[in-house]
């Protein structure tokens, strides 16, 4: 499968995830494709709003610059909702995981399968969390 439609594939799988479970929610399908700050997914509820960047991948980690998650924090903050980045490793369900707790490398920022399970929280949790 082609990177993009797989990618496509997983915004649309987590849209539906949070429509099974009453969160509103929609694919930004132009994210990435401009120059202004964007996400890959909105949803919320009236009490809470979440801007998501999501991502898919094989291997036990997944690496993302720096200037990813700042376009991600910096679109949440102008729009006033909360960031997280969602990661679906292989075998794996959705974590998400909020900017602050992606480590920094050399390059850029990094979660592991590890520090996804320790850090970062499942949908259910994710939706009744007040972070």
């Amino acid at each position: 499968m082609q990177r993009k439609t797989k990618g496509i594939n997983a915004e649309r799988e987590l849209v539906r995830l949070f429509w099974e479970r009453g969160w509103p929610a929609v694919r930004v399908a132009a994210s990435g494709a401009t120059k202004n700050p964007s996400v890959d997914v909105l949803t919320g509820t009236p009490e809470r709003k979440l801007a998501i960047e999501a991502k898919t991948t094989k291997d036990r980690r997944k690496y993302f610059s720096a200037g990813e998650i700042a376009q991600l924090t910096t679109f949440a903050s102008k729009f006033g909702v909360e960031p997280w980045v969602a990661v679906k490793f292989a075998g794996e369900q959705w974590y998400f995981i909020a900017p602050n707790d992606l480590r920094k490398t050399e390059k850029g920022l990094c979660v592991t399968v590890e520090s996804a399970k320790q850090y970062g929280v499942i949908i259910d949790e994710l939706i009744v969390s007040a972070k």
